[in-house]
């Protein structure tokens, strides 16, 4: 009995002993990880040109970006999540979703309506006819789309996608690509729901630049990022000019296909998900509904290898988002809306 009493008194001491060296090496192990990420920080930090207030508003933003980091390697690393597209750790990561969105989007839906131009005269889609699609395009390679642009932290992509659908019918009407103005639209389009960087639609800013009879280089009215007032002398420097806009069929990608074959478009989708602020590659086929927030522009379509179809779409958000500051969204799906309604609230400006 004396034995028996030994033996399970010394293997208690060894689990005992174990059991505070497991957790030893795991305090080590998480203090290792923490500190690593720490350096992450400070590295993305240097990179990004990031500086915070106060320690404490880096604590926060350290403790974000830490989150984010893992949230997105888990998903590149997961094998269920090989859907076709990658997340990366990008100028957002220090976001959260919530954050992002208020100060990223700024597509404000508009009510329903039928194929309108300025005069909001009912009339047909002007691609309608458009029978002889190519298998793909991408107006960037026809010289129609200009570098990518950055809106900051102001929720003004309505004017950023308006003038890059005027850009590239511009230069395939005049042979010349010229960057316009979007601080124009920023400061004198105050018409109805365009409020600067507190978001706007598309076909406000045409009806605007159709009034004005056109709008300004970007060098000549510079983008500032922020809200301003109106400098009239400058708008009244017309370098480009529209003669009407069109609404592309709701709910129809094969109209939207049609009408991106002639042009870059305007386009509404929501881009409201954790996925989208931090897709880095890709096919995005990932979670997103119909709820537009932000303005966009479609320049091409095409298809990759696999069969998979897909857009390929402009943004605002800088080129080190997505791919150099595009974003390929899967095309022809089952939604009648497009994924993430895409093909629910596209226009184009037109120049006769």
């Amino acid at each position: 009995m004396h034995n028996i009493l030994c033996f399970l008194a010394l293997t208690s001491v060894t689990i005992l002993g174990v059991w505070t060296s497991q957790a030893s090496c795991r305090a080590i192990f998480d203090g290792h990880n923490e500190y690593a990420m720490l350096k992450r920080h400070e590295a993305w930090m240097a990179h990004q040109g990031k500086v915070y207030v106060d320690e404490k508003e880096k604590a926060k933003r350290f403790m974000v970006f830490k989150e984010n980091v893992q949230r997105i390697e888990a998903f590149n690393a997961a094998s269920s999540s090989d859907k076709g597209y990658k997340l990366g750790v990008n100028p957002f990561a220090d976001l959260t979703n919530d954050e992002f969105r208020a100060i990223r989007n700024g597509y404000k839906r508009q009510q329903p309506k039928i194929l309108s131009t300025t005069s909001g005269e009912i009339t047909p889609f002007r691609h309608a006819n458009v029978s002889a699609i190519p298998a793909s395009i991408d107006w960037r390679k026809k010289g129609a789309v200009t570098p990518i642009k950055n809106q900051g932290d102001c929720g003004c992509c309505w004017a950023f996608s308006a003038v890059a659908a005027m850009e590239g019918i511009n230069q395939l009407k005049t042979g010349k690509l010229i960057s316009l103005s979007e601080q124009e639209l920023v400061d004198c389009d105050v018409q109805g729901e365009d409020q600067g960087c507190s978001g706007g639609l598309m076909d406000n800013a045409f009806d605007f630049i159709l009034k004005n009879k056109g709008l300004n280089t970007e060098s000549n009215y510079p983008y500032t990022g922020q809200d301003g007032a109106c400098n009239s002398k400058k708008s009244g420097l017309v370098a480009a000019k529209i003669t009407g806009y069109h609404d592309v069929p709701a709910n129809n990608e094969k109209a939207l296909l049609q009408a991106v074959a002639r042009q870059p478009v305007s386009v509404a989708i929501d881009a409201g998900g954790y996925d989208f602020q931090f897709y880095s590659s890709g096919v995005f086929s990932g979670e997103c509904g119909t709820s537009l927030d932000h303005g966009v522009t479609a320049v091409g379509f095409g298809t990759e290898a696999d069969g998979t179809k897909y857009w390929i779409v402009k943004n605002s958000w800088g080129s080190n988002w997505g791919e150099n500051g595009y974003i390929r969204i899967k095309r022809d799906v089952v939604a009648k809306e497009g994924l993430c309604g895409i093909a629910m609230e596209a226009s184009y400006p037109v120049v006769a």
